[in-house]
């Protein structure tokens, strides 16, 4: 499928999310939500204490596979931005961390999901935070602009992470670092898993491999790389996802048993 048609049909799928979260309705990373649940990839990210001061669409429309804002050890002062913001919970978290004299961007592609993210900055009373409308392959930033680059589990759905990651090189300062969270692959996945759109939009068919994360980081020119599991996904966990999308779950579940994972992403632009 061309990046142009893949890039839409995610701009689509996310963009109803956002809507059925205004509807009162929840958020799913997957297939799962057609059937009135929530996959193993989205669920159970956060710590109540959290999340207890945000506003309830923002929880709602968390569409992530980690907790980025819990990892990156973002310090005060720091201007840190967040790729594919969604709702906002990680921007606004991440507000919180880097205190007044810091700043949080947060990008996403969809007005959709930009509207209700502004609307719960507002409820929110957070004042440094920004919602930039763009993509993640052309950040809408200076060069050296900001100190952190977080993500949950939006790099895997580009179909140009290179792109992705050159831009992330160019709008970091020198000694800058990625913290992201990502679904990440160890192995080789069946065919059908890789062709299928409703496993891109459900952050897994698009994952790398965990070695090719490594790769593309070092091209882009990052140093200190690191890939820590943070979730590893079984044959149990990998069925609801399978059936939803179409492929015969029990022939396949087994196939993919621990091999796709969500993973803290670190990496860090050198100083010099």
């Amino acid at each position: 499928m061309a990046e142009k048609d893949l890039k839409q049909i995610v701009k689509e799928k996310y963009g109803q999310a956002a809507l059925r979260v205004a509807g009162g309705g929840s958020s799913c990373c997957g297939s799962a939500e057609s059937r009135g649940e929530c996959d193993p990839i989205t669920s159970n990210l956060y710590e109540a204490g959290e999340t207890a001061s945000l506003p309830a669409q923002a929880v709602a429309a968390s569409l992530g596979c980690g907790n980025p804002t819990a990892l990156a050890e973002l310090r005060i002062g720091e201007t840190v931005l967040d790729l594919g913001s969604g709702g906002g919970i990680d921007v606004l978290l991440s507000a919180r961390r880097v205190g007044p004299t810091g700043k949080a961007y947060g990008l996403d592609m969809t007005d959709e999901m930009l509207e209700p993210a502004r609307a719960n900055q507002r409820t929110a009373g957070v004042e440094n935070v920004e919602f930039l409308k763009g993509e993640i392959e052309a950040i809408p930033l200076p060069d050296s602009s900001v100190d952190v680059i977080i993500s949950n589990c939006v790099i895997n759905l580009s179909a140009d992470k290179d792109r992705v990651l050159a831009e992330a090189f160019r709008v970091l300062r020198p000694g800058g670092r990625v913290a992201v969270s990502d679904v990440v692959v160890r192995g080789t996945v069946p065919p059908a898993i890789r062709r299928s759109v409703e496993l891109w939009i459900g952050c897994v068919a698009g994952a790398l491999e965990e070695q090719e994360y490594r790769e593309k980081l070092a091209k882009a020119g990052f140093e200190a790389i690191d890939l820590e599991p943070t979730r590893v996904y079984h044959a149990e966990d990998a069925r609801d996802f399978l059936a939803g999308a179409g492929l015969d779950a029990e022939a396949i579940a087994p196939e993919v048993d621990g091999k796709f994972m969500s993973a803290f992403v670190r990496a860090r632009k050198p100083a010099g």
